[in-house]
């Protein structure tokens, strides 16, 4: 039997972004980097109800050359000893990226972490805050959650569920 899992970006969803002009950032160091309230006990259920979690997120701003990949990796570090994840995504493609598959919302990421986890993609998840997010996750063949945090962009295609956050979000999984 293949496993299931649920696939979460990082910013937004995980940890508190950086919002200037209504638009969520990645925090720049380790320092900054905050869990949001609830994520560890969220990501705890669903660990306990057999889900895999894997965190896909793209990162651009190390192709840009305004983050360093070892920031990035640091905040990874970090983010794995408060939280569960059996795996990580990152796409370090800069906005420009032509052709990698891998930057959301193309499903290259969750499309890889399925074949190395044996992940049953229509039995899975994507939760994210953005339209990248849901995209991706529709992309790939999963249900998605947009969890709206009212950020000033619009919606490209209709998520299958809508949350507050990522407690809200392991609630509609666990009564799916």
């Amino acid at each position: 039997m293949k496993n299931k899992a649920v696939f979460l970006d990082r910013d937004g969803v995980l940890n508190a972004p950086v919002v200037r002009d209504g638009k969520p950032y990645p925090p720049q160091t380790v320092a900054a980097f905050q869990l949001l309230p609830g994520v560890a006990e969220a990501c705890a259920q669903l660990k306990d109800a057999g889900y895999l979690l894997v965190v896909v997120t793209n990162q651009p701003d190390v192709g840009r050359g305004t983050q360093s990949r070892e920031a990035v990796e640091a905040m990874h570090a970090k983010l794995q000893e408060l939280v569960p994840v059996d795996r990580i995504e990152v796409c370090y493609d800069a906005d420009d990226a032509v052709g990698s598959g891998r930057r959301k919302p193309a499903p290259g990421m969750i499309l890889e972490a399925a074949r190395a986890l044996d992940v049953d993609l229509a039995q899975s998840f994507m939760v994210g805050d953005r339209w990248r997010d849901v995209d991706c996750g529709a992309n790939a063949g999963c249900r998605t959650i947009f969890i709206d945090r009212g950020y000033r962009e619009e919606l490209r295609q209709q998520p299958d569920f809508v949350a507050q956050d990522l407690a809200d979000a392991v609630g509609i999984i666990l009564g799916w």
